[in-house]
């Protein structure tokens, strides 16, 4: 039976998961929407950090090919996916969603990147 409402936040769970050593991370919908709430603040303000990181790196490349640096982001993809994998028993796409995520997050980076580049100067040696 579908239904065409969104679930209650309120309410206890409706299914369970067969595999007995599950362990579930809230007792309602609205309590694990907190969770993933608090953790998207936090992933945001990495994301902020990471940012900062990326802008700075900037001072260190010559050209447009360094900003791309092609071979440095093949290496965070490879990475992220090995770090995902790490924590992938629970959720078996996790690799796949994490280096998903990285492609655009990375792509994004270097756009902004390029945009700050164009507003560096050599240094003068």
């Amino acid at each position: 039976m579908s239904s065409s409402k969104e679930p209650r936040v309120d309410a206890a769970p409706v299914r369970r998961f067969r595999v007995p050593s599950y362990r579930p991370q809230a007792a309602t919908l609205g309590a694990l929407r907190e969770k993933i709430d608090a953790l998207d603040a936090q992933i945001v303000a990495l994301l902020g950090e990471r940012a900062l990181c990326v802008r700075d790196a900037t001072r260190f490349k010559r050209d447009a090919f360094e900003v791309a640096a092609p071979e440095r982001q093949a290496a965070v993809f490879a990475r992220v996916r090995s770090l995902a994998a790490d924590r992938a028993a629970d959720f078996p796409t996790l690799p796949d969603v994490v280096e998903a995520a990285y492609r655009v997050l990375v792509a994004g980076f270097i756009a902004g990147e390029e945009r700050f580049f164009s507003e560096t100067e050599p240094i003068p040696t």
